[in-house]
């Protein structure tokens, strides 16, 4: 199992990054997991667009999902996709048709933000959506991935991968607030990709994040073997935060980089 960033950056855009986008790929098959701001440009430097097998979406805000709009313009439009010769494409009768594994409600939402501006079934046109709930285990290739809800501002759910080939066992948090929920989940995990979004935590309101040593604590209490930080900015400096969640989690810490790769 090989796991390429391609973009970390919380809900606006590193300078020349992209935010949340992660390549998983093994025997040939490749699956994106969230597909927020600037990550299709990413994407398109490491695979052709066109053959990815999956899309799968942790959660229903723009910074993980909303490029997911020039994807699918992609698919619909460009010249390798259309039915008659266009330049040096042959054409063809079976444009690439991804899967887009996603959370309850996604027809609902990708065609309120496509609808604004343009054909409201964009998105499903270009990909075969499929809205998944917390108890389904959806299979890709080897991968089989699996779900736990977390508190978020919105339904959001942690990811978990296996492989069917005996690789190691990932789990992606996407976003939440301190919960036992993600501990018990990522229990004994090889990799927790975990975010770290805050430099200290809100002042007032519902939480909706953790900060660097927040999420060392839950690697701790997860006893996972790597802890990868990610969801965070290039405005905190990265090796502060790696050393807060290092003072709490003794295995290796990292902070997520975009081309960084982790095999499994």
């Amino acid at each position: 199992m090989r796991l390429t960033v391609l973009g970390k950056s919380p809900s606006w855009q590193d300078a020349g990054g992209a935010c949340s986008g992660y390549l998983l790929e093994e025997d040939g098959v490749t699956v994106l997991i969230d597909c927020g701001n600037g990550v299709f440009s990413k994407l398109r430097r490491y695979r052709d667009y066109t053959r990815v097998d999956a899309v799968l979406i942790s959660h229903l805000h723009a910074d993980h999902f909303l490029d997911l709009v020039p994807y699918s313009y992609a698919l619909t439009y460009a010249p390798r996709q259309q039915p008659v010769p266009v330049d040096r494409w042959p054409g063809t009768n079976e444009p690439a048709r991804p899967r887009l594994i996603a959370p309850p409600k996604a027809q609902e939402t990708f065609r309120k933000v496509v609808g604004a501006w343009g054909s409201q079934d964009l998105i499903e046109n270009a990909f075969e959506l499929e809205e998944y709930s917390v108890h389904d285990t959806p299979s890709v290739g080897p991968f089989t991935f699996s779900f736990c809800e977390v508190p978020h501002f919105q339904e959001t759910f942690a990811i978990c991968v296996k492989s069917s080939n005996g690789g190691g066992r990932f789990v992606f948090g996407a976003d939440s607030r301190p919960t036992d929920e993600l501990k018990h989940f990522a229990k004994g995990a090889d990799l927790l990709l975990i975010e770290a979004t805050l430099p200290r935590p809100e002042r007032d309101g519902e939480r909706g994040h953790l900060t660097p040593r927040e999420a060392g604590e839950h690697g701790r209490d997860s006893g996972v073997a790597r802890l990868v930080l990610t969801h965070i900015s290039d405005e905190l400096d990265h090796l502060w935060a790696r050393k807060e969640a290092a003072a709490v989690f003794d295995g290796p810490v990292e902070v997520a980089s975009e081309g960084a790769v982790y095999s499994l």
